[in-house]
């Protein structure tokens, strides 16, 4: 991965959310969250897209210098607001489907921590991208920073990114949430400076899930 890693600008913002729809469009979770899959790619990035504004604001946006992959990140020093007009917003994105994305935000409140931490919202390589180290070079990035002001980061992840979550330093935070049957969101928290011993780097999607 030859690709630098640069802050996002305000005019890829659209670019971004559609890496994100795009690298949970063959999840479970975006087929329980978009049943129709004419509509699914649409309403991912629609509602990625207020997320990644917002971040713009109240945290990072991470991406490859080709904008292939991308990590969107909250500082959580306090309480963070929730984007403006977001109920309105949301239920435009989100049409007849807002009832699941609006079920996703509540397990995100409920396990996200109230001390001051780092949220990974999310951590999106497009599908033709995957496996190319785009991930883990985020990753590193990211470990740089907040082991460089001492903060711990936190993250709801799907079973697909847990593996590298785990090899840059996160554990499992209570147990795995299931909002249905087929899709599980594990809560993961890291530590600062904490790495696995072998690993040299370190990956999803408020629906916000890490998916790499």
């Amino acid at each position: 991965m030859t690709d630098r890693i640069r802050g996002a600008r305000w005019a890829e913002k659209d670019a971004v959310a559609a890496v994100v729809a795009e690298a949970l469009q063959p999840t479970a979770i975006a087929a329980w969250l978009v049943p129709d899959e004419e509509q699914r790619g649409r309403v991912l990035a629609d509602v990625a897209a207020i997320w990644v504004e917002h971040a713009l604001f109240y945290g990072d946006v991470h991406v490859t210098s080709d904008l292939t992959a991308a990590a969107v990140c909250f500082h959580q020093y306090g309480p963070v607001p929730p984007p403006a007009d977001y109920s309105t917003r949301l239920a435009t994105a989100a049409g007849p489907h807002v009832e699941r994305f609006r079920v996703l935000d509540d397990i995100m409140d409920s396990r996200q921590p109230t001390t001051a931490h780092y949220h990974l919202a999310f951590l999106a390589v497009r599908p033709t991208h995957q496996r190319t180290g785009r991930g883990r070079a985020l990753m590193e990035h990211l470990r740089c920073r907040l082991d460089l002001i001492d903060l711990p980061s936190w993250t709801l992840t799907l079973p697909a990114g847990q593996r590298l979550l785990t090899q840059a330093g996160y554990h499992a935070d209570r147990g795995i949430v299931r909002p249905a049957d087929c899709v599980a969101i594990q809560p993961m928290t890291r530590r600062p400076g904490r790495r696995e011993a072998a690993t040299v780097l370190h990956p999803a999607g408020h629906q916000r899930c890490s998916q790499v």
